[in-house]
Protein backbone atom coordinates (compact mmCIF):
# COMPACT_ATOMS: atom_id res chain seq x y z
CA UNK A 1 0.00 0.00 0.00
CA UNK A 2 1.34 3.44 -0.94
CA UNK A 3 1.02 6.14 1.59
CA UNK A 4 -0.33 9.34 -0.05
CA UNK A 5 1.83 12.62 0.47
CA UNK A 6 -0.12 15.44 2.66
CA UNK A 7 -0.73 18.26 0.77
CA UNK A 8 -0.02 21.67 2.47
CA UNK A 9 -2.96 22.97 5.09
CA UNK A 10 -4.59 25.48 3.25
CA UNK A 11 -5.92 28.48 5.43
CA UNK A 12 -9.91 28.19 5.86
CA UNK A 13 -11.18 31.77 6.44
CA UNK A 14 -13.94 33.17 7.58
CA UNK A 15 -16.17 32.84 4.40
CA UNK A 16 -15.37 29.49 4.19
CA UNK A 17 -18.22 27.83 5.53
CA UNK A 18 -21.82 29.34 5.11
CA UNK A 19 -24.20 26.62 6.26
CA UNK A 20 -23.32 24.33 9.27
CA UNK A 21 -25.30 20.89 9.38
CA UNK A 22 -26.35 19.30 12.41
CA UNK A 23 -27.61 15.76 11.54
CA UNK A 24 -29.84 15.33 14.44
CA UNK A 25 -32.54 17.46 16.56
CA UNK A 26 -30.61 17.78 20.33
CA UNK A 27 -27.17 17.01 18.77
CA UNK A 28 -25.35 19.87 19.61
CA UNK A 29 -27.97 22.25 18.35
CA UNK A 30 -31.75 22.00 19.56
CA UNK A 31 -35.23 23.52 18.22
CA UNK A 32 -37.28 24.84 20.89
CA UNK A 33 -40.65 24.16 19.50
CA UNK A 34 -42.76 25.91 22.50
CA UNK A 35 -42.29 29.29 21.84
CA UNK A 36 -41.52 31.00 25.68
CA UNK A 37 -42.75 34.79 25.62
CA UNK A 38 -44.13 34.94 22.14
CA UNK A 39 -40.66 33.98 20.95
CA UNK A 40 -39.15 30.90 19.22
CA UNK A 41 -35.55 30.53 20.24
CA UNK A 42 -32.94 27.79 18.97
CA UNK A 43 -30.73 26.41 21.50
CA UNK A 44 -26.80 26.03 20.31
CA UNK A 45 -24.38 24.36 22.69
CA UNK A 46 -21.67 26.14 23.90
CA UNK A 47 -23.47 29.25 22.54
CA UNK A 48 -26.73 29.25 24.49
CA UNK A 49 -30.28 30.51 22.93
CA UNK A 50 -30.84 32.17 19.97
CA UNK A 51 -34.02 34.23 18.76
CA UNK A 52 -35.79 33.18 15.45
CA UNK A 53 -38.02 34.73 13.16
CA UNK A 54 -40.43 31.43 12.29
CA UNK A 55 -42.37 32.38 9.64
CA UNK A 56 -44.64 29.06 9.73
CA UNK A 57 -45.64 26.45 12.05
CA UNK A 58 -43.67 23.35 12.02
CA UNK A 59 -45.19 20.05 11.26
CA UNK A 60 -44.41 16.96 11.92
CA UNK A 61 -41.18 15.80 14.02
CA UNK A 62 -37.88 18.11 13.50
CA UNK A 63 -34.93 15.76 12.67
CA UNK A 64 -31.97 17.69 11.26
CA UNK A 65 -31.28 21.25 11.59
CA UNK A 66 -29.00 23.78 9.45
CA UNK A 67 -27.91 27.07 9.84
CA UNK A 68 -27.21 28.89 6.98
CA UNK A 69 -25.84 32.47 6.40
CA UNK A 70 -26.41 34.79 3.59
CA UNK A 71 -24.66 37.75 3.91
CA UNK A 72 -25.76 39.22 6.50
CA UNK A 73 -28.40 37.01 7.53
CA UNK A 74 -28.75 33.82 8.97
CA UNK A 75 -31.54 31.14 8.51
CA UNK A 76 -32.30 28.05 10.47
CA UNK A 77 -33.65 25.21 8.34
CA UNK A 78 -35.16 22.64 9.64
CA UNK A 79 -35.98 19.51 7.97
CA UNK A 80 -38.81 17.20 9.26
CA UNK A 81 -40.45 13.96 9.13
CA UNK A 82 -44.05 14.25 8.81
CA UNK A 83 -47.40 11.63 7.63
CA UNK A 84 -47.98 11.87 4.04
CA UNK A 85 -50.25 14.82 3.31
CA UNK A 86 -53.94 14.06 2.19
CA UNK A 87 -53.95 14.24 -1.80
CA UNK A 88 -56.11 16.73 -3.03
CA UNK A 89 -59.79 16.07 -4.38
CA UNK A 90 -59.74 15.18 -7.96
CA UNK A 91 -60.81 17.69 -10.88
CA UNK A 92 -61.00 15.59 -14.20
CA UNK A 93 -58.50 18.10 -16.00
CA UNK A 94 -55.53 17.16 -17.90
CA UNK A 95 -52.80 19.46 -19.28
CA UNK A 96 -49.65 19.89 -21.34
CA UNK A 97 -47.41 22.55 -20.72
CA UNK A 98 -44.75 24.49 -22.88
CA UNK A 99 -41.78 26.60 -20.94
CA UNK A 100 -40.84 29.50 -22.97
CA UNK A 101 -38.82 32.81 -22.96
CA UNK A 102 -41.45 35.00 -24.45
CA UNK A 103 -44.22 33.46 -21.91
CA UNK A 104 -42.82 31.48 -19.01
CA UNK A 105 -45.54 28.77 -19.06
CA UNK A 106 -48.38 28.22 -21.81
CA UNK A 107 -50.69 25.17 -21.24
CA UNK A 108 -52.37 23.11 -23.52
CA UNK A 109 -55.80 25.16 -23.05
CA UNK A 110 -53.99 28.58 -23.90
CA UNK A 111 -53.34 30.10 -20.85
CA UNK A 112 -49.79 31.72 -20.62
CA UNK A 113 -47.79 32.74 -17.69
CA UNK A 114 -46.11 35.96 -18.20
CA UNK A 115 -42.50 35.60 -17.90
CA UNK A 116 -41.34 37.95 -14.83
CA UNK A 117 -37.79 38.17 -15.73
CA UNK A 118 -36.34 39.13 -12.84
CA UNK A 119 -32.98 39.15 -13.58
CA UNK A 120 -33.22 41.25 -16.65
CA UNK A 121 -34.95 43.90 -14.42
CA UNK A 122 -32.37 44.24 -11.75
CA UNK A 123 -29.66 43.73 -14.48
CA UNK A 124 -28.86 47.77 -14.50
CA UNK A 125 -28.39 47.92 -10.70
CA UNK A 126 -26.44 44.73 -10.61
CA UNK A 127 -24.18 45.76 -13.39
CA UNK A 128 -23.16 49.29 -11.03
CA UNK A 129 -22.51 47.12 -8.12
CA UNK A 130 -20.35 44.71 -9.71
CA UNK A 131 -18.72 47.69 -11.36
CA UNK A 132 -18.09 49.46 -8.29
CA UNK A 133 -16.66 45.79 -6.88
CA UNK A 134 -14.87 45.78 -9.40
CA UNK A 135 -12.63 48.43 -8.49
CA UNK A 136 -11.25 46.62 -5.26
CA UNK A 137 -7.78 44.55 -5.22
CA UNK A 138 -8.91 40.75 -4.85
CA UNK A 139 -8.61 39.71 -0.87
CA UNK A 140 -9.56 37.33 1.66
CA UNK A 141 -12.11 37.99 3.68
CA UNK A 142 -10.36 39.44 6.59
CA UNK A 143 -8.12 41.46 4.72
CA UNK A 144 -10.71 43.67 2.88
CA UNK A 145 -11.52 47.19 3.79
CA UNK A 146 -14.76 48.20 5.20
CA UNK A 147 -15.92 49.82 1.40
CA UNK A 148 -14.86 46.62 -0.21
CA UNK A 149 -16.73 44.17 2.72
CA UNK A 150 -20.30 46.80 1.73
CA UNK A 151 -19.35 46.14 -1.98
CA UNK A 152 -19.40 42.43 -1.57
CA UNK A 153 -22.52 42.45 0.45
CA UNK A 154 -24.04 44.68 -2.17
CA UNK A 155 -23.51 42.08 -4.65
CA UNK A 156 -24.35 39.08 -2.96
CA UNK A 157 -27.97 40.92 -1.54
CA UNK A 158 -29.01 41.91 -5.26
CA UNK A 159 -28.14 38.48 -6.42
CA UNK A 160 -30.34 36.83 -3.45
CA UNK A 161 -33.46 38.86 -4.46
CA UNK A 162 -33.32 37.78 -7.30
CA UNK A 163 -33.36 34.32 -6.66
CA UNK A 164 -35.92 34.66 -3.96
CA UNK A 165 -37.93 36.05 -6.41
CA UNK A 166 -37.46 33.00 -8.86
CA UNK A 167 -37.99 30.83 -6.27
CA UNK A 168 -41.67 32.70 -4.96
CA UNK A 169 -42.37 32.85 -8.79
CA UNK A 170 -42.31 29.10 -9.34
CA UNK A 171 -43.75 28.23 -6.00
CA UNK A 172 -47.07 30.03 -7.04
CA UNK A 173 -47.26 28.80 -10.88
CA UNK A 174 -46.62 25.61 -9.32
CA UNK A 175 -49.33 25.10 -7.30
CA UNK A 176 -51.82 27.10 -9.30
CA UNK A 177 -51.02 24.31 -11.62
CA UNK A 178 -51.50 21.22 -9.34
CA UNK A 179 -54.48 22.79 -7.98
CA UNK A 180 -56.17 22.74 -11.36
CA UNK A 181 -55.07 19.70 -13.00
CA UNK A 182 -54.85 16.00 -12.58
CA UNK A 183 -52.28 15.22 -15.23
CA UNK A 184 -49.84 17.11 -16.14
CA UNK A 185 -47.30 16.45 -19.02
CA UNK A 186 -44.30 18.81 -19.54
CA UNK A 187 -41.11 19.36 -22.50
CA UNK A 188 -38.02 16.91 -21.34
CA UNK A 189 -35.72 19.83 -21.84
CA UNK A 190 -32.31 19.31 -21.84
CA UNK A 191 -31.62 22.79 -20.08
CA UNK A 192 -27.90 22.13 -19.85
CA UNK A 193 -26.77 21.59 -23.67
CA UNK A 194 -29.65 24.18 -24.34
CA UNK A 195 -27.39 26.82 -22.81
CA UNK A 196 -24.09 25.78 -24.37
CA UNK A 197 -22.09 28.43 -25.55
CA UNK A 198 -21.95 27.53 -29.56
CA UNK A 199 -18.90 25.50 -31.23
CA UNK A 200 -16.31 27.85 -32.61
CA UNK A 201 -15.57 27.85 -36.45
CA UNK A 202 -11.97 28.19 -37.64
CA UNK A 203 -11.72 29.55 -41.15
CA UNK A 204 -10.27 27.16 -43.08
CA UNK A 205 -8.11 28.94 -45.59
CA UNK A 206 -6.87 31.53 -42.35
CA UNK A 207 -5.25 29.51 -39.57
CA UNK A 208 -6.23 31.13 -36.49
CA UNK A 209 -9.08 33.37 -37.49
CA UNK A 210 -12.73 32.44 -37.08
CA UNK A 211 -15.75 32.72 -38.60
CA UNK A 212 -18.88 34.43 -36.97
CA UNK A 213 -21.28 31.35 -35.16
CA UNK A 214 -23.80 33.61 -33.72
CA UNK A 215 -21.87 33.87 -30.55
CA UNK A 216 -23.46 36.87 -29.45
CA UNK A 217 -27.18 35.91 -29.99
CA UNK A 218 -26.55 32.81 -28.19
CA UNK A 219 -25.44 34.71 -25.47
CA UNK A 220 -28.18 36.85 -24.62
CA UNK A 221 -30.22 33.45 -24.56
CA UNK A 222 -28.83 31.69 -22.23
CA UNK A 223 -29.08 34.67 -20.19
CA UNK A 224 -33.01 34.63 -20.80
CA UNK A 225 -32.85 30.73 -20.31
CA UNK A 226 -30.58 31.04 -17.37
CA UNK A 227 -33.35 34.07 -15.95
CA UNK A 228 -36.43 31.80 -16.67
CA UNK A 229 -35.43 29.33 -14.00
CA UNK A 230 -36.78 26.24 -15.71
CA UNK A 231 -34.61 23.62 -13.80
CA UNK A 232 -35.72 25.09 -10.62
CA UNK A 233 -39.49 25.35 -11.74
CA UNK A 234 -39.64 22.37 -12.84
CA UNK A 235 -38.46 20.42 -9.42
CA UNK A 236 -40.50 22.56 -7.66
CA UNK A 237 -43.40 21.25 -9.38
CA UNK A 238 -42.71 17.32 -9.34
CA UNK A 239 -42.13 17.99 -5.34
CA UNK A 240 -45.97 19.23 -5.23
CA UNK A 241 -47.77 16.92 -7.45
CA UNK A 242 -46.40 14.42 -5.21
CA UNK A 243 -47.29 15.39 -2.38
CA UNK A 244 -50.67 16.73 -3.85
CA UNK A 245 -51.61 12.80 -5.51
CA UNK A 246 -51.34 13.92 -8.97
CA UNK A 247 -49.07 12.61 -11.60
CA UNK A 248 -46.72 14.85 -13.71
CA UNK A 249 -44.48 13.00 -16.88
CA UNK A 250 -41.90 14.42 -19.18
CA UNK A 251 -42.38 13.88 -22.92
CA UNK A 252 -39.79 13.71 -25.82
CA UNK A 253 -39.77 17.25 -26.25
CA UNK A 254 -38.98 17.22 -30.59
CA UNK A 255 -42.02 19.02 -32.41
CA UNK A 256 -44.55 19.65 -29.47
CA UNK A 257 -44.66 23.61 -30.89
CA UNK A 258 -44.43 22.86 -34.51
CA UNK A 259 -47.42 20.04 -34.67
CA UNK A 260 -50.87 21.53 -34.96
CA UNK A 261 -52.80 20.13 -31.72
CA UNK A 262 -56.30 19.57 -34.41
CA UNK A 263 -55.04 17.73 -37.72
CA UNK A 264 -51.28 16.34 -36.24
CA UNK A 265 -49.52 18.76 -39.45
CA UNK A 266 -45.94 19.50 -38.20
CA UNK A 267 -44.64 22.60 -39.80
CA UNK A 268 -42.03 25.30 -38.41
CA UNK A 269 -44.64 27.89 -39.45
CA UNK A 270 -46.91 26.54 -36.38
CA UNK A 271 -44.17 27.83 -33.83
CA UNK A 272 -44.89 31.42 -32.93
CA UNK A 273 -41.81 33.63 -32.63
CA UNK A 274 -40.04 33.60 -29.19
CA UNK A 275 -37.85 35.96 -28.82
CA UNK A 276 -36.32 37.22 -25.82
CA UNK A 277 -36.96 40.88 -25.57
Amino acid sequence: MIAETPGYPRFRGVNWFDTVDFPKDGDGCRWNPTPHDSVTRVRFQGFGHVKVNQHRAVAGKVKTVSVKREGRKWFVVLTAEQDRPEPLPPTGSVAGIDLGIASFLTDSNGVHVPNPRHGRKAAAKLETAQQALSRFPRRKAEDRTKNHQRAVEKVATLHGKVRRQRLDHAHKTALALVREHDFIAHEDLEIRNMSKAPTPKPDPGMPGIFLPNGAAAKAGLNRCIADAGWGVFLTILYVKTESAGREVIAVDPRNTSRTCPECGHTAKENRPTQGCR
